[in-house]
C-alpha cells in the first residue's frame, strides 16, 4: 500500500476544509507557454492512471501513477522541458515535492467523485495549479464547488469526496497537480490562505452524481 513512513496523518478537514486558495501566485502565461510547448505525443495516454482518472490525459513530471506499483518518486524526463514549472515545484512551495503530474480533462468530461484512501494521500498535501481552464470548470470537494483560475495556487482536501466537471463544450482544462510533504513553511502559508470560497451548485453536484452512478 502507498505510504510515507515517518510522516503523520493530517487532519485535512481542519487544515483545508474543502479547497483552500493559497496567498501565492504564479506567472500563468509563462506556465501555459511551457506546457503548450510539450510534444503532442506526450499526451498519448493517462500516464498509468486508472479508475476515475482515466477521463483525463496525463503526463507525470515526478514519480509514477500509484497503479504502476512501488516506483521511485523522482524527476521524470518531461520536467526537464519545463524549467519554470520545475522552479515552482522545487522552490516556490517551501516543501519537499512528491508526485507531480499534468492532467488534461477534455471538454464535457468529468472525474467522478472519489476519495484518495491510501496512507500516502492522508500524509501529503495536494496542490493544484491551473494551466488552462475556463469559467465552466468546477472542482467539487466536501459538498461545495470551486472555480480555480490560472495564476492561482490551491490546496485540495483529497481525503474528502472530490471530483471535477469540465462543462465547456470546446475547451480543455489542464492542471499541474503536485503532492508535497507537509512543512512548516507550507503549513504557515495555508494558515494565511482563503477558505470558504466554495459555492452550493446543485447542477454540479447532480452531474457528478450521474457520473459516479455510470462507473
Amino acid at each position: 500500500m502507498l505510504d510515507l513512513p515517518g510522516l503523520p496523518v493530517l487532519d485535512k478537514g481542519r487544515l483545508i476544509g474543502g479547497c483552500l486558495r493559497l496567498p501565492l501566485t504564479v506567472d500563468a502565461e509563462r506556465l501555459r507557454r511551457e506546457v503548450d510547448s510539450l510534444p503532442s505525443a506526450m499526451w498519448s495516454g493517462t500516464g498509468g492512471r486508472v479508475g476515475v482518472h482515466q477521463a483525463a490525459q496525463a503526463i507525470f513530471l515526478r514519480g509514477y501513477a500509484p497503479a504502476e506499483g512501488p516506483k521511485p518518486i523522482e524527476d521524470r524526463p518531461p520536467l526537464a522541458l519545463l524549467p519554470y514549472a520545475k522552479s515552482i515545484i522545487s522552490d516556490q512551495m517551501g516543501a519537499t515535492p512528491l508526485r507531480c503530474l499534468l492532467a488534461k480533462l477534455p471538454p464535457g468530461a468529468t472525474v467522478a467523485p472519489h476519495i484518495d484512501h491510501a496512507p500516502y494521500f492522508a500524509k501529503s498535501l495536494r496542490v493544484h495549479l491551473p494551466v488552462e481552464t475556463n469559467e465552466q470548470v468546477w472542482m467539487y470537494c466536501a459538498g461545495k464547488s470551486y472555480r480555480m483560475r490560472t495564476g492561482e495556487v490551491w490546496v485540495l482536501n483529497n481525503s474528502d469526496m472530490h471530483g471535477v466537471w469540465n462543462a465547456s463544450s470546446d475547451q480543455s482544462r489542464t492542471h499541474m497537480i503536485c503532492d508535497f510533504e507537509p512543512s512548516s513553511t507550507l503549513l504557515e502559508c495555508m494558515e494565511r490562505g482563503e477558505r470558504h470560497l466554495g459555492a452550493e451548485e446543485p447542477g454540479v453536484r447532480d452531474r457528478l452524481a450521474i457520473s459516479a452512478r455510470a462507473r
